[in-house]
């Protein structure tokens, strides 16, 4: 049995019937997807929430599904980051917060992430959200409009901004994913959806907050991972404790992206003196060796 140590590691799902068989045993139910998946990874992005509010059922399932240390990531509403723009959003706010309350043990980062449309003069909207957040909960925040990339008193400013109240911005690298030549439907229909963002690595608080796409194939992804395993390995370093999600074209080869970043971060951990641990075997792999290993006697 492994256990991740220091850091936080996932992917932008936990129900995906492609694991079966890899992540999951070859006969898992939907029902049983969180609870396997959960056996392995300590987090997971959570955009069911970005379109609609789950049932206080659902809550308390989740719940049960995941063991103390599992924390979830979940994504606003998209009524008060798409909708209201971040307006006159207090109803909202609280409406959100009381349904999550139930789950408030395995929170791990609410993740605010910004139309495209919000721009370095939406800055003072923020500025005026912020303060509304409860307190007690770890926020990270991520803009995707090109003037947080390409205007330095823009990029400064937010940066500023998310120190002052502790906010971790978050990073979305996609300059991967849209470096391939798209073949097959999977990468073709990421490359239309992910945004394409320049590569920025910055912590702006304690948690910083990293989500990956690239190649489906993980060790194809060898030298971007490298570098954001360099990185996290200084922030760890720091004592600060990062957040990390790996996406692929379709989501099917997610699980062995993880364990891939997780074996590039390793030995970078190790020689600042840090142990982060290992993960525990895939359910269904694990399935496809045990009946090899009986035959032997």
């Amino acid at each position: 049995m492994g256990n991740i140590n220091h850091y936080y590691l996932g992917c932008p799902i936990w129900a995906n019937k492609d694991w079966c068989g890899a992540l999951f045993t070859a006969k898992a139910k939907p029902k049983d997807y969180l609870r396997q998946y959960a056996q392995v990874f300590n987090t997971v992005e959570g955009s069911n929430t970005f379109y609609a509010l789950p049932s206080g059922e659902q809550i308390l399932r989740w719940r049960s599904d995941t063991p103390a240390h599992f924390r979830f990531s979940f994504k606003f509403p998209q009524t008060i980051t798409h909708v209201f723009k971040l307006r006159h959003v207090q109803e909202e706010l609280i409406r959100f917060f009381t349904v999550m309350q139930p789950l408030q043990e395995r929170i791990g980062i609410y993740f605010l992430q910004l139309p495209p449309i919000f721009n370095f003069k939406s800055l003072p909207v923020l500025k005026k959200f912020l303060p509304l957040l409860p307190a007690g909960y770890t926020y990270a925040a991520e803009v995707r409009h090109p003037d947080f990339y390409t205007n330095p008193q823009a990029q400064d400013q937010l940066n500023q901004l998310l120190q002052e109240h502790g906010i971790n911005r978050a990073v979305f690298h996609t300059s991967t994913l849209h470096s391939l030549t798209a073949t097959d439907v999977h990468t073709i229909e990421a490359q239309r959806k992910k945004p394409k963002m320049p590569d920025v690595l910055v912590a702006t608080a304690q948690n910083p907050f990293v989500r990956f796409v690239g190649n489906a194939l993980p060790q194809k992804n060898a030298e971007p991972l490298t570098l954001i395993a360099q990185t996290v390995a200084q922030w760890l370093q720091e004592g600060k404790t990062p957040y990390l999600f790996m996406h692929t074209p379709g989501d099917e080869f997610a699980p062995q992206t993880c364990r891939y970043f997780h074996q590039l971060l390793t030995p970078l951990a190790h020689q600042k003196g840090l142990n982060i641990g290992s993960l525990a075997a895939f359910a269904g792999e694990n399935e496809q060796i045990k009946p090899q290993q009986m035959n032997l006697f």
